[in-house]
């Protein structure tokens, strides 16, 4: 006769499942932002040398913040024609062009800055910002190890309950350990000082910069855990 083993230990070896979390709140280390570029014509040519214009401003714009400037990427690109609402006929009014641009910044005081001298410009359109942690953000490490330790003391609570101690490590599941940041503005936030950036234009002429607050990340990691006890002694004592 075949005895299937039990998932759930024997009185040899009893064992223990547990769950642990981590939940951690820090300071994002980038912010994104998009920019969409617009231009019109009166006919193709005309619109795409208006966007490649206007493009071209963008960028450099951005250009100027050097090293804040993690990440500069360019996404999509569109030149479509406009008809005419009214009248028999594919007749064609005037071109509209766009074009997408991502940049990701790491210095938040240039940040507020340059959202600002962008929404300045013609056509131009601004979204974000969108604060992150970077995929290999040592806080992730740092939230995974903290719920593996609290699984551990939780299992090592119960055995001490009853009156033993842990024999060893049977399986450890990472059942989640993921960034969720809620895109907005909320929670507490260190203040960020909106300043001059050094290499860029006079700023006399221009908008005031908006003044953002970082918005805090928070990482979450959880693991469960099952442990293999040294056999209880279950006197009458332990059993209360």
């Amino acid at each position: 006769m075949t005895t299937t083993p039990t998932p759930y230990g024997t009185p040899d070896a009893p064992r223990v499942a547990v769950r642990g979390e981590a939940h951690l709140e820090v300071d994002p280390e980038i912010a994104r932002i998009g920019v969409t570029v617009s231009a019109r014509g009166t006919d193709r040519r005309d619109a795409l040398n208006n966007l490649t214009r206007r493009n071209t401003t963008a960028l450099d714009l951005i250009k100027t913040y050097g090293e804040a400037v993690e990440k500069l990427e360019t996404g999509a690109f569109s030149i479509s024609p406009e008809l005419h609402k009214h009248g028999r006929g594919e007749r064609i009014r005037a071109y509209h062009g766009r074009v997408h641009i991502t940049a990701e910044l790491t210095d938040f005081t240039a940040l507020g800055e340059l959202t600002t001298r962008l929404a300045d410009l013609d056509l131009t359109r601004i979204d974000g910002p969108w604060w992150d942690l970077r995929p290999d953000s040592p806080t992730h490490r740092k939230a995974r190890q903290q719920a593996v330790r609290e699984a551990v003391q939780r299992a090592r609570e119960y055995a001490e309950a009853l009156d033993t101690t842990l024999a060893a490590l049977v399986e450890l599941a990472d059942i989640g350990a993921e960034n969720t940041p809620d895109h907005g503005y909320g929670g507490p936030a260190r203040s960020m000082r909106a300043a001059a950036y050094g290499g860029a234009p006079d700023l006399a002429d221009e908008a005031a910069p908006l003044d953002l607050e970082p918005q805090r990340q928070h990482v979450y990691a959880t693991v469960n855990a099952r442990f293999t006890m040294t056999p209880p002694e279950l006197s009458p004592s332990t059993a209360r």
